[in-house]
């Protein structure tokens, strides 16, 4: 998986690679030459005294060595740009492909590993390339020159070469299958400690409403503990290498001066070819320690290789349509849901069972039932957050479906149930309903949703600052200024998924009755909890476990709908159900 997604995602990048290619083999030769050069100045220049010789051969090496600097500088500034871009395209696209995920992608994968995936996983990838642009092209030239040059020098001592190098690779091949288990399971542990300090910060409130501080610091304690201990099992493990490589290479250096030193005694070999030898294999021993430190990175890369690749490679349940459609013109805001079944994969039941609801310009349609009746999965159908499992959503007289996407979602203002609000002011925020609208249309917005009064006491006004979700308003205000920016929008069909909720009563019938002239040419969904908030729809749909019981208006299904009584007597007095 992980040379897959090398191959696929550098391919756009191959002239800056065979730069670094090109430089990094220059560069090696450069390196690889300047024994020899040593080599023939200790035995043309020092054994015989002939000092022209030695400025002759020491100026060829200085021009060499600043060759061999030159061309790993610039092997370095290629290698970089590569790994750089690379880790940015990978960014980007993760970020697309999770922007195209339906709501189920999203909760298969959990929102705290996604965000893992995309910064702490690509990052390791990125910082293989980098060490991949700067070591995997160099040492295995300066492997197999070093190898040629040294038996140039002496083939007696190339038994030590025969040795030294499997024995090393044999040592490290065996330390790294033993971090892999544990660098994959530390990608897990890191997504569970996100998950964990994600949940804790985000309810923080909640914690400590009920004072719980001292349970959440041991669920975290215990995350952080099982990723301490993988890591230090992985550290262990890794912490051996260095130590292992230079045992090999300081008994290889021993024995080369020990066998090297017979053979020089012996007239076999003269002392500037053992020091070249020597030259030669320490720069053997050290491409192969430098490949030691990009293939202790491998691992982790390849788990985090593998865990993008899972992102990458899942589709959506809600697939674009092949010849994507518009909605008629002449049906603008006319909704139907003929028959509609949803089930969610794996479940024993479906949430919704053959729902009929339609909707046309002009009407109210609301939908009430008891908590996990399905009102909020059957408001989230229209948008494509998921797909129906069975039957027909129709939006503009055609089938969900078939529409384009940025079409479909142009013709619907969603106020989901959990008013979030982006980091920014109250003006970015609105202008994420309608990029273009201008102050006016934002103050009108405002007003209609009565968010003005409180957005107008701000000292910046439009430009009031916005925490992350919304954190430095109230409930309430939240609620306002999310259906200020749906309002906004003029769309086709409103979708208001139970968001009166944390509103007054008082507030709650100004909101509404400001609503009806502003959406009179629009269809208005409204998924409520209370009776009072609904009672006035032109038509309201009852659920009760995933089914209509009931369709009518107030009225009516006080007569008809038992379901529908029993909410209205749990919720008003005799008089105010009547009145």
């Amino acid at each position: 998986m992980l040379l897959r997604l090398l191959r696929e995602r550098l391919a756009p990048f191959r002239t800056w690679l065979l730069a670094v290619l090109l430089l990094q083999g220059a560069g090696v030769v450069a390196m690889l030459y300047l024994p020899n050069l040593n080599a023939r100045i200790i035995d043309e220049g020092v054994v015989t005294g002939d000092t022209g010789t030695i400025w002759r051969l020491g100026a060829i090496m200085l021009a060499v060595s600043v060759a061999q600097i030159a061309c790993s500088l610039g092997a370095a500034y290629f290698g970089s740009r590569t790994a750089m871009a690379f880790g940015r395209d990978l960014r980007r696209d993760l970020f697309h492909r999770v922007g195209s995920f339906s709501t189920r992608e999203v909760q298969q994968f959990g929102a705290p590993s996604l965000i893992t995936r995309t910064t702490n996983d690509v990052q390791q990838v990125q910082m293989l390339v980098v060490m991949a642009a700067l070591i995997a092209v160099s040492s295995p030239i300066m492997m197999v020159g070093g190898v040629v040059m040294a038996l140039r020098e002496d083939v007696g001592l190339g038994w030590i070469l025969a040795v030294v190098v499997p024995a090393l690779f044999v040592s490290v091949g065996f330390v790294i299958s033993r971090m892999v288990p544990s660098f994959r399971v530390m990608q897990t542990r890191i997504d569970e400690v996100n998950r964990v300090l994600r949940e804790q910060i985000s309810g923080i409130r909640v914690v400590r409403a009920f004072v719980r501080e001292p349970h959440e610091a041991r669920r975290f304690g215990v995350a952080n503990d099982e990723l301490t201990d993988v890591a230090t099992t992985a550290g262990r493990w890794m912490a051996t290498m260095f130590p292992l490589v230079m045992l090999v290479v300081n008994v290889s250096s021993v024995g080369v001066i020990w066998f090297g030193g017979h053979r020089v005694d012996s007239g076999q070999m003269q002392v500037g070819a053992l020091t070249a030898f020597l030259a030669y294999l320490m720069q053997i021993l050290m491409s192969v320690m430098m490949a030691t430190f990009m293939l202790m990175q491998v691992p982790r890369s390849a788990v985090c290789a593998d865990r993008i690749s899972e992102v990458l490679e899942t589709r959506s349940s809600v697939v674009p349509p092949a010849s994507p459609q518009a909605p008629d013109p002449t049906r603008r805001g006319h909704l139907d849901l003929d028959a509609v079944t949803f089930a969610y994969p794996g479940a024993e039941a479906p949430v919704l069972h053959a729902v009929d609801l339609h909707g046309r310009p002009g009407e109210t349609v609301a939908v009430i039932g008891s908590t996990g009746a399905g009102k909020s999965t059957l408001v989230n159908l229209v948008p494509r957050l998921f797909d129906a499992t069975g039957g027909t959503v129709r939006l503009g007289g055609v089938d969900v479906r078939d529409l384009d996407p940025d079409l479909l979602w142009a013709e619907i203002g969603l106020v989901p149930q959990k008013a979030y609000l982006f980091s920014g002011t109250v003006r970015s925020n609105l202008a994420h309903g309608r990029p273009d609208a201008n102050e006016a249309d934002m103050w009108a917005a405002l007003e209609i949703a009565q968010a003005r009064d409180f957005v107008e006491a701000l000292p910046e006004g439009l430009d009031a600052p916005v925490a992350q979700g919304g954190t430095n308003f109230s409930g309430g205000q939240r609620q306002r200024l999310a259906i200020a920016r749906a309002v906004v929008r003029r769309p086709a069909v409103y979708l208001f998924d139970d968001s009166f909720s944390a509103l007054d009563l008082a507030t709650d019938a100004r909101l509404r009755a400001a609503l009806r002239p502003a959406t009179r040419e629009a269809t208005v969904v409204v998924v409520a909890q209370r009776v009072s908030t609904i009672r006035d729809a032109d038509r309201i749909v009852v659920l009760d476990d995933g089914r209509v019981v009931g369709s009518g208006t107030h009225d009516d299904l006080l007569d008809t709908c038992p379901t529908y009584r029993e909410i209205v007597d749990s919720q008003l007095s005799a008089e105010e159900a009547a009145a």
